[in-house]
């Protein structure tokens, strides 16, 4: 029978899914338990994260252009809502009382920065459709925790709508962005251009760095 690009997103997203231990930090906040410092430098860290993987998106959809224009649309819209995401930051970064001299002289950790750093590797050596298949299998773990914390942050933190809008974002469904990853790894299976093996790779790197990105956070007091 002929797998299709569906069953492959799933059975790739089942595959990677992370090791609970793998991240302290969100129970931690989920219980209420994590200090507003270890909160504030969640946010200063995506301050870094997220423009960052708005580039490294935006040069995936160039490269794919022509050879992958599926995957070149799946780009633009995660480029789109990072765009999205880095407008909802500084909302999230004053609930945790972050102000412009503490984000001026914020020093971002080398744990959390091993993650977009080699997204911009992928954009630069990744073959579009296995990034792709990737890059989902990554953003259903990352949901998940955004999904935790954004009911955590109103619970046991009294943040507001406004400020709690950055993890809700990442935390709803997104059908048109899952259509768009089904296209780009459907064409990659029609092409032969999409390798399992080389995407489980990239996969399974993406998430120990995700991983590297909550442990040295944990660290934090």
């Amino acid at each position: 029978m002929t797998r299709t690009a569906r069953d492959l997103l799933r059975t790739t997203a089942t595959r990677l899914a992370p090791d609970p231990r793998s991240n302290p930090l969100v129970p931690r906040i989920s219980h209420g338990t994590a200090s507003r410092t270890a909160l504030a430098a969640l946010a200063l860290e995506q301050s870094w994260v997220i423009p960052a993987d708005r580039r490294a998106f935006l040069h995936l959809a160039e490269r794919s252009l022509v050879t992958a224009p599926e995957a070149a649309a799946f780009f633009r819209g995660l480029a789109e809502g990072e765009a999205l995401a880095e407008e909802l930051l500084p909302p999230l970064a004053q609930a945790c009382g972050v102000d412009d001299a503490t984000a001026e002289s914020y020093e971002p950790l080398a744990g959390c920065q091993a993650y977009p750093a080699y997204v911009a590797w992928l954009s630069l050596n990744g073959s579009p459709a296995d990034v792709v298949l990737a890059l989902t299998a990554n953003f259903s773990a990352w949901g998940g925790y955004c999904a935790t914390i954004t009911k955590a942050l109103r619970a046991h933190y009294a943040f507001t709508d406004e400020a709690c809008a950055f993890f809700d974002l990442f935390a709803e469904p997104s059908p048109d962005l899952d259509e768009r990853a089904e296209a780009a790894v459907q064409a990659g299976l029609d092409t032969g251009s999409l390798d399992e093996s080389r995407a489980h790779q990239y996969g399974r790197l993406l998430q120990a760095y995700e991983a590297d990105f909550w442990n040295a956070l944990s660290a934090i007091p």
